[in-house]
């Protein structure tokens, strides 16, 4: 039995010419695979829709607490009394924020007279008629939005996403 000699530049090309075949046929869709496809173009999970309360039993400055996305996240929900932007409602007043201070995650509480979520840890301050603005403090973020959606036949206020990131979280739908 003779010996074949494969020069070594030779025995390289060959064998990342199987390599490049194999992984080839491996992304080249089966019948199966085609015929469910997979959206790959979403790169974040839906905000399942959770009802906060109803209009007419909203009073103007009095917080009405909910959990939202999930039942780690503490949030108010607000009828502030006058249209601020991106509030809901038939008076666009309604507005709602986490509790959860974007500094160290401290629970913030409502100060109706100023309307003003004020942190007790390091005293920041966010304000509630402008989208949850950091006024002062040790925060460099606004407090998240709770977008709301406002159901006129039933009167229904609805949670159905967040503007900005909740405290502690690399995503806020887990």
């Amino acid at each position: 039995m003779s010996e074949l000699k494969i020069r070594r530049r030779t025995f390289l090309k060959l064998g990342g010419g199987s390599i490049a075949a194999t992984a080839a046929s491996a992304l080249v869709p089966t019948v199966a695979s085609a015929a469910n496809p997979v959206d790959t173009s979403k790169t974040k999970l839906p905000y399942p829709k959770k009802a906060v309360g109803q209009v007419g039993r909203m009073t103007v400055n009095a917080p009405v607490t909910f959990t939202y996305p999930d039942a780690a996240s503490p949030c108010t929900a607000l009828k502030l009394g006058s249209r601020v932007p991106g509030g809901v409602g038939p008076d666009g007043d309604i507005v709602a924020y986490s509790t959860m201070c974007t500094h160290m995650g401290c629970p913030v509480v409502y100060e109706p007279t100023t309307k003003v979520f004020k942190c007790p840890c390091h005293f920041s301050m966010f304000d509630a008629e402008k989208a949850g603005q950091m006024i002062v403090g040790q925060a460099t973020e606004n407090l998240p939005r709770v977008r709301l959606q406002y159901d006129e036949k039933s009167g229904t206020v609805s949670a159905v996403g967040v503007e900005g990131l909740i405290y502690g979280r690399q995503a806020n739908v887990l």
